[in-house]
């Protein structure tokens, strides 16, 4: 399916008050602020309070969070009765990093605010034991999640699934590729077979499809993709560099517009965030870093300072952005490419948000020509090709070539050779810091 296709049905669209969901539960919503749902919360929310495993698919900034929250909420108020002290949660989400984690904290806090008796707990990596430890002793309503930290309790049997009713997978998608199947199979298999399971993902077929047939009962299938506003509102352009140099200046340029309100610089591994952090730093920009390998403590403080505008720019890497729901990030800058294409879609849906327009410029190398082409096939669009006055690229590309690739291997690249061993070390150096190799990072690192 394509991402940036409209397949919803905004007609059909009715109030939080239609769905069948508790007076209070509504009323929370509508003190959040929100008194319409999305597409994708008015086909969800309904299908979930029937009772059915569902398996939906919409894309970033859709409102997929309150998908979940909202029934879940709603089950709890229908059947109250939580389990006894330590017999674990009556709902469980599972969520690939720890800023979505705490996102979907937030909001449970948000949407249950009247729900005086409602607890809530979270478990996830990179932060101390001591205070989630004594969070599970109690009693407890529902428990979100990351994989590693999760399953690392399990096994010590310091938390039991026995109690649950229902099981929310946020971004199964991302949580495959991130190498979590095995943590997610054997959390699964903790969990009573009666159990509502809702998986949530930016696409259902390939390996999400299988997952969902090993965990799942005849789900019911909701796809919703992007409404045309929320693409349109997202002005999107290529910049060709001829190296790091000429990237750097033009990143410095773009930098440098006065309608940036706030801006998300995307780097493909940790060590580039760090680096153009300190550089931009000390080109007098109010600026941070955020990756994976950062304390929790200090990702919290970081994303304080965006949203409390302290910051204007942010340098991140695409685990660590994976949560960010800022309305006033005006510009996304695309300085490394994401590994994954769709990832793309993702990061650029981090600015054109609450009705605001936004701009995201991808600046890429010629050997990276490969790359932009699966993003355009991916994504069903090109990207519009864009150039600075006096930054000119050296170099062109025709529509749909291959040149850059041949350019590079004209230029000394031979598989085997220096170029080639230098090129997968950077590659290889970035997945194990975003959390792709779950055991090298289990209970330690960001991506957990």
């Amino acid at each position: 399916m394509n991402p940036l296709q409209n397949t919803g049905s905004p007609e059909l669209v009715s109030p939080f008050s239609g769905l069948g969901l508790h007076e209070q539960i509504v009323d929370a919503v509508s003190r959040a602020g929100y008194t319409t749902p999305t597409a994708v919360q008015a086909a969800a929310i309904p299908a979930a309070l029937l009772g059915d495993d569902l398996m939906v698919s919409s894309a970033t900034g859709s409102g997929k969070t309150a998908s979940f929250v909202l029934p879940t909420l709603q089950r709890l108020v229908a059947n109250p009765g939580r389990p006894a002290p330590g017999r674990g949660p009556r709902a469980l989400f599972l969520s690939p990093t720890r800023e979505l984690s705490l996102q979907i904290t937030k909001a449970c806090e948000t949407y249950g605010r009247t729900l005086r008796w409602l607890r809530v707990a979270s478990v996830v990596g990179g932060m101390p034991y001591g205070a989630q430890l004594r969070a599970l002793r109690g009693s407890l309503d529902v428990l979100i999640a990351t994989p590693g930290r999760l399953l690392d309790l399990l096994t010590s049997g310091r938390v039991t699934l026995a109690s649950v009713e229902t099981f929310v997978l946020d971004e199964a998608d991302r949580m495959l590729d991130m190498g979590f199947i095995e943590d997610i199979e054997a959390i699964a298999n903790a969990i009573p077979r009666s159990r509502q399971t809702l998986l949530f993902s930016a696409t259902l077929g390939g390996k999400v499809g299988d997952l969902a047939g090993n965990l799942m009962r005849t789900p019911r299938r909701i796809e919703i993709a992007t409404p045309p506003a929320a693409t349109k509102a997202i002005t999107q352009r290529l910049h060709w560099a001829d190296g790091r140099v000429h990237k750097d200046k033009l990143l410095d340029r773009l930098l440098a517009d006065p309608t940036i309100d706030q801006a998300v610089v995307f780097t493909s591994t940790q060590r580039d965030a760090e680096r153009l952090a300190e550089s931009l730093q000390a080109d007098g920009h109010a600026v941070s870093a955020l990756h994976g390998g950062m304390p929790q403590g200090l990702r919290s403080r970081t994303l304080s300072a965006l949203r409390q505008r302290r910051l204007r720019v942010l340098v991140a890497t695409d685990v660590a952005a994976r949560g960010i729901d800022v309305p006033t990030i005006t510009h996304v800058i695309n300085y490394g490419l994401p590994i994954q294409v769709e990832d793309y879609v993702h990061r650029i849906g981090r600015t054109g948000r609450a009705g605001r327009s936004g701009l995201a410029v991808t600046l890429a190398e010629h050997a990276e020509v490969r790359t932009i082409r699966r993003i355009e096939r991916f994504t069903d669009a090109k990207i519009p090709v864009s150039t600075l006055e006096g930054l000119e690229p050296r170099q062109t590309h025709r529509p749909g070539s291959g040149h850059g690739e041949e350019r590079r291997r004209g230029h000394g690249y031979r598989p085997g050779g220096p170029a080639a061993r230098k090129q997968g070390a950077a590659h290889r150096d970035a997945r194990p810091h975003e959390g792709y190799r779950k055991n090298a990072t289990r209970g330690r690192q960001g991506g957990n």
